[in-house]
This record gives structure tokens, sequence and C-alpha cells, in this order.
């Protein structure tokens, strides 16, 4: 029996390629243009990390986690999500001792066992930040403008910020009896995962993709802030105005993880299907010191870059263009010319150009169409007489133009 890929995830074959290096370098162009610095942590960590980190009453740790027991009868867990793992590097590596404010950033896979949807895997790939060491909401604004001019430059259209406070966990508290009070009459109306959430963790009920019709009239969290919650979200807002970051306030945001406080996020856009969340973030003021450390405020965001490839491919998005393979492919004709393109492709590459050659011994022909095939930008083409001059035949494949050059000025021709 062949064997096949496991479902849920994907192989990224060459002719895809092209896209996801274009997003990963335009996330680490960003990336430094903000100043923040890539981090890059194990795939697996302990399982209890993410149970502290994430919640234990979230989605994610209760259904989705990829976890088992190692051969040294430890629990481990492939990493669902990037968070939590930088924050356990920050604090056993005490770079909280920094002077500076840690602004770190990391691109990679995640696995969660998820329902497959259009742009969703069960081991997908994100690109996140994350910056800890100040409650400034300048620094929350900073983080939305990241993801927001990151999907702007990869060429995305259509992209949609949406924020709310979910304030702090004394405001969530308060909030809580209000919001289970008006959901208690419409239990029976609500899904089974709904029904489960008010018992457990009824914000949770808000962020539910299915019951949104019962929850109009529903009380809005941005009633219950206090002072100190109500003053950061109003400056957050101001600094996006002052970036001209648009966006919109959803008191219905909560996110699906449990360490945010302050500020929540989403970006969305549509063309994927039913879910237009494309990725998100928020403020964790608590999770530094849940996972061990000293109690350090931080924000983040996740973005996931399968979504952002598929949108951008049904967009026909400019940005992703199929470049070239080679900047030169090397064609021989004859014996000596054959041995001779073996040195001439070696010293093509030490000179900084990408080049290849035909090792099938086919004819000029078939030869000329891999250079075709490989989008050369020339093909250098040498026969046994041209050997003997010293002399190989360049040719320009995008106007066609072709000369002849000595074989030892070759790299600075096609360089020129």
């Amino acid at each position: 029996m062949a064997f096949q890929k496991l479902p849920g995830t994907q192989d990224m074959l060459p002719s895809s390629i092209d896209s996801w290096q274009f997003v990963e370098q335009k996330a680490r162009e960003i990336c430094r243009r903000f100043n923040f610095r890539e981090i890059r942590t194990p795939i697996f960590e302990a399982t209890e990390l993410f149970q502290r980190g994430v919640g234990e009453t979230t989605d994610v740790v209760e259904k989705e986690m990829y976890t088992f027991t190692d051969r040294g009868n430890r629990s481990v867990t492939l990493r669902p999500e990037g968070t939590a793992g930088v924050v356990r590097a920050f604090v056993e590596n005490k770079l909280y001792g920094e002077p500076d404010l840690t602004k770190l950033y990391y691109i990679g896979p995640m696995f969660r066992y998820e329902r497959q949807q259009a742009g969703r895997y069960r081991q997908f790939h994100q690109f996140g930040v994350e910056a800890m060491g100040s409650v400034n909401p300048a620094l929350d604004a900073e983080v939305i403008a990241l993801g927001y001019t990151f999907y702007t430059e990869v060429g995305l259209k259509g992209v949609r910020v949406e924020i709310n406070s979910v304030g702090t966990p004394e405001v969530r508290l308060a909030f809580r009896e209000r919001l289970l009070a008006f959901l208690e009459p419409k239990r029976e109306l609500l899904c089974k995962d709904c029904q489960s959430r008010m018992d457990r963790n009824p914000l949770r009920v808000l962020d539910c993709k299915v019951d949104q019709k019962h929850f109009e009239g529903a009380p809005s969290i941005l009633d219950s802030l206090d002072e100190e919650c109500t003053t950061h979200f109003e400056k957050v807002k101001a600094y996006l105005t002052a970036m001209n970051i648009p966006f919109e306030v959803n008191s219905k945001l909560v996110r699906g993880l449990d360490y945010y406080t302050h500020t929540a996020f989403e970006y969305k856009a549509e063309g994927i299907g039913a879910i237009d969340t494309i990725g998100g973030g928020g403020r964790y003021n608590g999770l530094v010191a849940e996972i061990g450390g000293p109690d350090q405020p931080g924000v983040g965001l996740g973005l996931g870059l399968e979504r952002t490839i598929l949108l951008l491919e049904h967009q026909k998005t400019e940005g992703i263009k199929e470049a070239s393979q080679v900047d030169v492919y090397v064609i021989s004709l004859g014996g000596a010319a054959e041995r001779e393109a073996t040195k001439i492709v070696h010293e093509l590459r030490a000179a900084g150009l990408r080049a290849d050659r035909d090792y099938t011994d086919r004819k000029m022909k078939a030869q000329m169409k891999s250079a075709d095939r490989f989008k050369a930008r020339f093909t250098a083409i040498l026969g046994d007489d041209e050997l003997e001059r010293g002399e190989i035949a360049l040719k320009n494949m995008e106007n066609g133009e072709q000369r002849t050059v000595a074989i030892s000025e070759l790299a600075a021709a096609i360089q020129a």
C-alpha cells in the first residue's frame, strides 16, 4: 500500500514554495523595521505549560492538543500556539533582566486536532510577535499596526481590524454574573459547546460561531470596565487613529485563549469560507507570572500563514510572482564540452549566480526546454568547437538576443 500524508497535513511542493518564501520574507522584513528579534523555541513542550498558559477550559487544551507520554514518562504536547513557549523561554533564560523592552518574533509550525476547513490544517504555520515589559497602550497599538502592515504589504485587500477590551480578571468576574443572567434563560436554545462553556467560562460563549443570533441584546463587557481599563482602551484607539490604522470595536470579541487582559483584537478578511478570522492577538499581563516568572506585562499576535497565502491566491495578488529558478542554464554539446560544463557551472555558482546544467545527455532542443521550465534568465551554449576557441554563446531568454563571450568572462557578462 502506498503511504499518504495524514489528514490535516500538506506537502509544500516546489511549485508553491514561492508564496511561502514571499510571506515569510515580508514578515522578517517588517519585524526588522519594528525592531523585533527572532526567537526559535521547541516544537514540543511540557503539557502543563499549555494547560496553565493557554487555559484548561479552552477548546485548544480540552479538545485540540496533540499530547503523548514520552519514553521518560513525561507528558509532552506539540505546541498548539506560539505565545506560551516564547514566554517560557523569556522566563527560563531570564530575558526580563535586559534593560530594554523584549520584542520577539517567530515563524513556524503549530499543531491542533481541528476539523479541517479552508486554510485550516492540523499542522499549520504562524507568524507571531511578543513584546514584554511594558503596560503602555502604545505598545498594544504598535503590535496591531505591525500585523496590519504585514497584511497590507503582502498585498491583501479588504483586511479589517476588530478590537475589544476584555478587562482584567476582576472586571471579567463582575461581567460574568451579568452575562450569565442574560444567558441562563436561553440555555436550552444554545449549542452543546455553549452550554458547557456557560458553566466553566461564560465569556467564551460570545465567541461561538453558531449561536450569534441568540446574543442580540447581550450585555457588553465595555459597560463593565473600570476606570483603568477604560483609559487603557481609549488610548489604544487614539494611537491607532494617529497611525491611520482603520479599526472597528467589537464588544463580543473575546478570543479563544484565557490569558488575554485589556486589549484583544482580530484581523478579518472574506474569501476563504465561513470562518473569516485570519489572525489575532492581545495583551496578557498575567501570563509571565503564571508560567513562573516575574510579574511582567506582555502583548502579542499570531497570524495564520496558510490563510494568508490562500487569500493571496484567491485575490490573485500581484505581490507573488513566479521567480526564475536559475540565472543561467549551461547547455553542452559534445564530449569535451560536457566535461567542461561541470567546471563552468561550479565557477558560476562560486561567483554568486544560480546555475544548473543537464545531466541526462539530452539533445540541445530538450536542454533548451529544461532552461524554459527553470525560467532561466540566460542560457550558455557550449560546443566542442567553441571550447577550442575558449568561447561560449550567451543567450538572453527574455529578448532572444545572443552573443559570444570568452568563457573566462561568462560570470561577469551575466552579472552585467
